[in-house]
């Protein structure tokens, strides 16, 4: 990154400073993610109206802006910004300044010293990010004093991304730039836009306006987890027009985000074919004998585009010709995955493409398919990301490779010369549940808390060093089927978005999970000062079985800032409950409720104890 000799030695100091680091001096500096070098020194930076921020040159406003309205909104005080060589008696100065020795794209070099805060980077980025540091830097509880910093960072992996369904639920397009907002805050760098579904088309295409009048639109949805029983009839949906596109990718561009939008193909594609019943394999649904409705439940569909049939491709073709000007980003998505092929099997379009094209079976008619789309989206000057699924059949020469169903086809394919971006469901669908799903909302059946999401080594042990090269770095994937509203949706999010960015980010000498915890209590606070709906972590528990068969339970707060009451006489836990003071002892068959009320205000679910065994049948 850096002709600095300390980065030069980033491994060995990265080990060392896990080995001498004070344990007292890491609590009072949480950021999220730790960054690849952090040396705590003497004395303090007091923010106060003598502060100025100054920049070089013009073409670094837009950033000393941004750090100035930051910068007020998070510690109370507006920094006046100076141009150019300025300097003034007393003054304070937080500099920003490009330096070609820091070598790395998106690394950069932040002091703060009692005098004033530098930060130097190669790019526009890097200062970007040593900006987002700084502001993490500020205390939580108001207090004006920067604590004096020496700071070597950069990230591990280049892609560090956030998927988004929009189709299962829509969001505003001021609530995506929120989201967008603490991707950076979080120096995640990718927002992946999954735009197309069975259940819902959400981008305007001008030349195909049924796409907006019906494939936009499902009349009803699926609120529980029975498709035939949990469905009601409240038509849902709308799209996002181009010029909203536009909107949102502009915003994501200025905060050093890329968009890739997700235009799903073969499958996955019933929202579309309901608009244009001439895309798929027959006049009716293939599933049921009837005709095309917009999907209003869960889960794969046997209905998929045509691949017998050229006016698809036209179709396709038309629709990426609309879609790519919108988006700066070299990748397209296009899916790829959960394609069952059973409709081709009986098509007799589908079966004269395999014959005539000479392939083995659908899963070779597949990959046909993908790799058609593919010279298509390469001739445009883009290159195409699918789900691990392209891979069946022969996987397209330039793709991009996205396993979520485990890691062996990402490894497959690293192998094989593919890039790869990682996003295995068992550690970063954050679509599943949390905890205990007695005690959580309704979400997909999985179940992946935030220690497994801050396990996942992204590099297996079974690829070299060229081939782990491949390895672009891990996504993680909000789907949005029991997931409607904007507070539910950041109650999945945060805090596990802060585990994903410590694994994409901070070098994995470096990662170790009690501290990620302790650094996660002062992140709580951030959030709650940004307005953020996280999730507040239930109480923990230990307990104690005394001889009498008693049972001493202790209760800890893991967010260092919350109120714990609890019940033992079989009501429900609020404002009024007992507030735990010391431990708590249970007599047989008694049952302990309890909930943490962060800052006095928002309450966790309600925990247990003890929890009903099941018996062996």
């Amino acid at each position: 990154m850096t002709k600095y000799p300390h980065m030069n030695r980033l491994l060995s100091i990265a080990l060392l400073m896990i080995c001498t680091l004070k344990l007292s001096a890491q609590s009072k500096i949480s950021i999220i993610p730790l960054p690849a070098k952090l040396e705590v020194r003497k004395g303090s930076l007091t923010l106060d109206k003598n502060v100025y921020i100054s920049y070089p040159s013009a073409n670094l406003k837009d950033l000393a802006m941004f750090a100035q309205s930051s910068i007020e909104e998070t510690a109370g005080i507006k920094p006046e910004l100076r141009t150019g060589m300025w300097m003034q008696r007393k003054a304070k100065t937080i500099s920003l300044n490009i330096d070609s020795k820091v070598t790395s794209k998106e690394g950069y070099v932040l002091e703060v010293t009692a005098n004033g805060v530098a930060i130097k980077a190669g790019t526009e980025n890097g200062l970007f990010y040593g900006i987002q540091t700084l502001l993490q830097l500020v205390p939580v509880n108001g207090a004006k004093k920067l604590p004096c910093v020496y700071i070597e960072d950069e990230p591990r992996f280049s892609w560090r991304g956030m998927l988004m369904d929009n189709c299962r639920h829509m969001f505003s397009v001021d609530y995506i730039k929120k989201f967008i907002d603490q991707l950076a805050k979080h120096k995640l760098n990718k927002f992946h836009w999954h735009l197309t579904e069975d259940q819902g088309w959400r981008i305007e295409i001008k030349k195909y306006p049924k796409l907006q009048e019906i494939a936009a639109y499902r009349n009803g949805t699926q609120i529980g987890p029975n498709r035939k029983k949990d469905v009601d009839s409240i038509k849902y949906g709308g799209y996002y027009t181009q010029e909203q596109i536009k909107e949102v990718v502009a915003y994501a561009t200025s905060r050093f985000v890329e968009v890739i939008p997700e235009i799903e193909m073969p499958g996955h594609s019933v929202a579309a074919i309901t608009a244009y019943p001439y895309l798929a394999c027959g006049d009716v649904s293939f599933e049921n004998g009837k005709p095309f409705e917009v999907r209003k439940v869960w889960g794969v569909s046997k209905d998929l585009y045509c691949a017998g049939n050229d006016t698809v491709f036209t179709f396709l073709e038309d629709v990426l010709n609309e879609v790519m000007p919108l988006f700066p980003s070299q990748y397209i998505h296009i899916g790829g995955d959960e394609a069952p092929h059973d409709a081709w099997h009986t098509c007799p379009k589908c079966q004269a493409r395999i014959k005539k094209e000479g392939l083995k079976d659908e899963a070779a008619l597949q990959s046909w398919f993908i790799q058609r789309m593919e010279k298509f989206i390469n001739s445009k000057g883009k290159k195409i990301i699918g789900w691990e699924e392209i891979m069946q059949g022969g996987l397209a020469d330039n793709a991009t490779v996205h396993s979520w169903l485990g890691v062996e086809s990402g490894l497959k394919a690293a192998k094989s010369g593919h890039d790869v971006i990682m996003s295995p469901y068992s550690h970063l669908y954050i679509d599943g549940y949390q905890a205990d799903p007695k005690i959580e909302p309704m979400a997909i059946g999985y179940w992946v808390p935030i220690d497994s999401v801050y396990a996942f080594e992204p590099v297996h042990p079974a690829l070299n060093e060229t081939e782990a090269k491949h390895i672009l770095g891990a996504q993680g994937n909000l789907w949005t089927e029991f997931i409607g509203t904007e507070d539910y949706f950041e109650y999945m999010v945060y805090p596990r978005i802060a585990a994903l960015a410590e694994i994409d980010w901070t070098p994995k000498a470096l990662k170790n999970f009690e501290d990620f915890k302790g650094r996660l209590s002062t992140q709580y606070q951030r959030y709650d000062k940004q307005g953020i709906q996280f999730r507040i972590p239930v109480a923990i528990s230990q307990t104690v079985v005394n001889p009498d068969s008693s049972v001493k339970v202790t209760l800890n707060d893991p967010t260092k800032a919350s109120t714990i009451r609890y019940t033992t006489d079989g009501s429900d836990v609020n404002e009024q409950s007992s507030v735990y003071k010391q431990p708590v002892v249970l007599k047989k068959g008694q049952v302990i409720r309890y909930a943490l009320f962060f800052n006095n205000k928002r309450k966790s679910s309600t925990d247990y104890f003890p929890k009903p065994v099941k018996q062996a049948k």
